[in-house]
């Protein structure tokens, strides 16, 4: 038993009432457990009870055990004067000073609804109720989803308002900044920022229509310019990087790009070579995207070719079989959701525009849900989904729930600890 366990089952009433009685044998019926109070001093606020037929509004204190009380000085504390009730899970001390009404439970809830969470909280599972969470009822899961998709949205945009106002709310920066991160995609993620961050978006404005000159710049901000190359194309890219780098006082980017245990195809010199020629055709991608109501389109702009070169390479010098180094469909909508989509939410938040909001959202809807680790853990516990709303969803509920074990919070969690579920005795 934990305080957070007490103070769930308080708060839901998961607890046995019939016949319900202090320990000093009074009868008494919990009318509302109460508000929890998220300030300092009693767990729960105006919470309503009868003790042998009068009426009580007050404050409730819960506790493991009634000592807890002086352990934790709240005698001498003014803030918990209000107390009309101290509920605890097992009495260990029946004067407490100042006589308040202790309400013991550790007989009164279900022995199996106790197994199960302490189970939860010790196994390792990829989810804590992980044999469990695929008989949830649909229509739970459903609005839960929805919540969960909203938690993700509101989450992520709290961190893009951070970076903006950085950038004094440049929303091309921003975006520059996180579609360079998102083709650093997952290994060079932090590395792929720091050079976006690193060229300002007026230098990426000034010399889109000179692709060299722009992946030069890519290359040079990611340190893969400084061998001493034979090959006429590295050569060049460095000349133009140490015109550039000079002309525009570069700093020396120092987070470094990794190759080790990847796919080629995701070499950082491939995706910086795309990541050239995309914005090489898209410098004003956020007002295109505010304006635009396709994803189809979206992601057509999205799947460009690296450079010519790159069909013959994976890293410099080095030819290999020639591959056309395309960006794929799963990688568009990678960009889209985790990218495009978040900042999208964030500025119909900001204005605030209901359509620009519905729009973020309707494309989450649109797009399949994603493929990966996240994902393939849910299915193998029974539970799908479709769209890319419910894969983001899950993502949420896997990361900020279940790895946190906050079951308490989850209504999932809530579904399968309710009495009537577990159908356990006392």
């Amino acid at each position: 038993m934990t305080e957070k366990l007490l103070q769930f089952i308080w708060k839901h009433r998961y607890f046995n009432q019939q016949g319900l009685e202090l320990i000093t044998g009074e009868p008494v019926t919990i009318e509302y457990p109460g508000e929890e109070n998220s300030n300092q001093g009693p767990d729960f606020i105006n919470a309503r009870i009868r003790i042998s037929g009068n009426y009580w509004i007050g404050s409730v204190e819960l506790h493991l055990y009634s000592s807890g009380w002086l352990k934790h000085s709240h005698t001498e504390d003014d803030n918990y004067r209000n107390v009309m009730l101290h509920v605890v899970w097992k009495q260990d001390r029946l004067d407490i000073k100042r006589n308040i009404p202790q309400l013991e439970l550790c007989n009164r809830v279900p022995r199996l609804m106790l197994e199960t969470y302490a189970g939860w909280m010790d196994k390792p599972h990829f989810i804590p109720c992980e044999l469990s969470a695929s008989k949830t009822e649909s229509k739970k899961w459903e609005n839960w989803e929805s919540r969960l998709l909203i938690m993700r949205l509101n989450r992520k945009m709290y961190q893009i308002l951070d970076s903006l106002r950085s950038n004094k709310y440049h929303w091309e920066e921003q975006l520059w900044w996180m579609i360079a991160a998102n083709f650093g995609n997952p290994a060079n993620t932090a590395a792929f920022e720091v050079i976006a961050r690193s060229i300002p978006f007026s230098l990426i404005a000034k010399h889109r229509q000179q692709f060299i000159q722009l992946e030069a710049l890519f290359m040079g901000q990611a340190n893969l310019l400084e061998t001493d190359f034979r090959d006429p194309y590295p050569v060049m890219l460095k000349k133009e990087y140490i015109f550039l780098k000079k002309k525009y006082g570069l700093k020396k980017n120092y987070e470094p790009v990794h190759f080790l245990r990847m796919r080629p195809g995701n070499f950082p010199c491939i995706r910086l070579s795309q990541l050239a020629s995309f914005y090489s055709e898209n410098i004003s991608l956020f007002n295109w995207v505010l304006e635009s109501g396709s994803i189809l389109l979206l992601r057509k702009k999205l799947m460009i070719p690296a450079n010519d070169y790159w069909h013959h390479h994976y890293v410099f010098e080095k030819l290999s079989p020639f591959r056309e180094k395309m960006i794929g469909i799963e990688m568009c909508n990678n960009i889209i959701i985790n990218s495009i989509i978040p900042l999208l939410y964030t500025y119909g938040k900001i204005i605030p525009d209901p359509f620009i909001l519905n729009k973020a959202v309707s494309w989450l809807e649109q797009i399949p849900a994603e493929h990966n680790r996240v994902i393939e853990g849910w299915k193998r516990t029974g539970i799908s989904v479709k769209k890319a709303s419910g894969s983001q969803a899950l993502t949420e509920l896997k990361k900020q729930f279940c790895d946190q074990r906050r079951c308490l919070e989850c209504e999932i969690g809530k579904q399968i600890l309710h009495p009537v579920e577990m159908q356990g005795s006392i």
